[in-house]
């Protein structure tokens, strides 16, 4: 929490299961309200942030967990709200998607620029897929009617960053398009987060709970066979997905991405039932560790619900709510915490910074959308 007396408020739209709130709670921020449409990701943050207090008993109290559609969201003006933050749908921008942009029901971009007018926050902070901000693409004139209409409210479009997770310690590629803008009576420069430095691969993540895995059903060969593996892939992860209503059960991604977990040692073509879940004597198959089995040798075990959100960044304390394929899903379409948590403590920084009011920059404090070399053959 932030040493100021009064803490920096935030309002946040389409939370999904948290990642954007745990990144942004850990970077200083107090949440007043998290709006999600998906039940099951409600349940989630109802679960955590008001029964469980994972974010303390004062939070747990002021905090409105809203489980509706953020078209109805209609919320009273607060006065000095620091943050609006949300991560929209990926679909309209997405190459799963079908890419259809605004033309998509889905696109919720006019709901943003709807409440940023409604709210007037000191910032505002927004999370998409990496297709939204290829330079030059089908996206770019939208892009630009997004930034002029936030612009117009008076605020200074600190720009377009494309962030890679695995800069910031998540053991995944997931690269991430964030607009920060900074209401223009509050601006006094802004500065995007560096990388960490910081690379965790997949063995690393994973070793505790693979060792706990094995080790419950007595298979410690199991266990070295896979640590061996990973480690001589020695990588982080391929982007998880959490894919759509409209589909069958979890998996870890399309073709291309099950090859690269297998590499690592893990089986993509499913997600295994919790520990807690299973019957060792009777089900032994369902925690998918039984190395006699030729798919369990050739592929590996596949990863709990658990272990994805490790992979995603998420702290090992927060729960998810609902059946393993809702679960799954929770976790497949988050926003990795750590890069939240990177973004807001710029954010922060950038509002707490006292002196002259800058003008605003003639240009956009943004680069081109280029994606760095570490994510060329990440899938979006």
């Amino acid at each position: 929490m932030s040493s100021s007396v009064q803490p920096l408020t935030s309002i946040e739209i389409c939370a999904g299961a948290g990642g954007q709130a745990v990144g942004l709670h850990n970077a200083g921020f107090r949440h007043l309200a998290l709006v999600e449409i998906d039940v099951h990701a409600a349940a989630t943050l109802e679960l955590n942030v008001v029964q469980r207090e994972l974010w303390g008993e004062d939070e747990a109290k002021e905090c409105q967990i809203l489980a509706m559609d953020v078209k109805k969201f209609n919320p009273p003006k607060t006065g000095d709200l620091a943050l609006l933050a949300g991560g929209v749908p990926c679909p309209p921008f997405s190459v799963a998607g079908r890419q259809l942009g605004q033309d998509d029901e889905r696109d919720l971009f006019p709901e943003v620029v709807r409440l940023v007018k409604r709210l007037k926050p000191r910032a505002v902070m927004i999370e998409n897929v990496a297709g939204l901000v290829k330079p030059f693409d089908k996206f770019f004139v939208y892009r630009e009617q997004i930034k002029d209409q936030i612009r117009s409210e008076g605020y200074v479009i600190c720009g377009w960053r494309l962030l890679e997770a695995a800069d910031f310690g998540v053991p995944q590629l997931r690269p991430r398009a964030i607009l920060v803008a900074i209401r223009e009576d509050c601006y006094r420069g802004f500065k995007w987060p560096e990388p960490s430095g910081e690379v965790v691969t997949v063995a690393e993540a994973l070793k505790a709970t693979m060792e706990r895995r094995f080790d419950r059903v007595g298979r410690r060969d199991g266990y070295e066979k896979w640590l061996k593996k990973a480690t001589e892939a020695g990588t982080v992860a391929p982007t998880l997905v959490g894919g759509s209503k409209k589909h069958g059960g979890a998996d870890l991604g399309p073709t291309r991405a099950k090859k690269a977990w297998s590499m690592l040692g893990v089986n993509g073509m499913g997600v295994a039932n919790d520990e807690k879940d299973v019957n060792i004597a009777r089900d032994l198959g369902n925690l998918d560790l039984n190395i006699e089995d030729p798919e369990v040798q050739r592929l590996g075990p596949m990863l709990t619900v658990e272990q994805a959100a490790i992979i995603q960044g998420f702290p090992q304390n927060w729960q998810f709510s609902g059946r393993k394929t809702a679960q799954y899903r929770q976790v497949g379409n988050a926003f990795p915490p750590p890069v939240a948590e990177a973004v807001g403590r710029a954010i922060k920084e950038a509002l707490e910074r006292t002196g002259k009011i800058l003008d605003p920059p003639k240009g956009d404090l943004e680069l081109d959308g280029t994606i760095c070399a570490s994510q060329r053959d990440t899938l979006i």
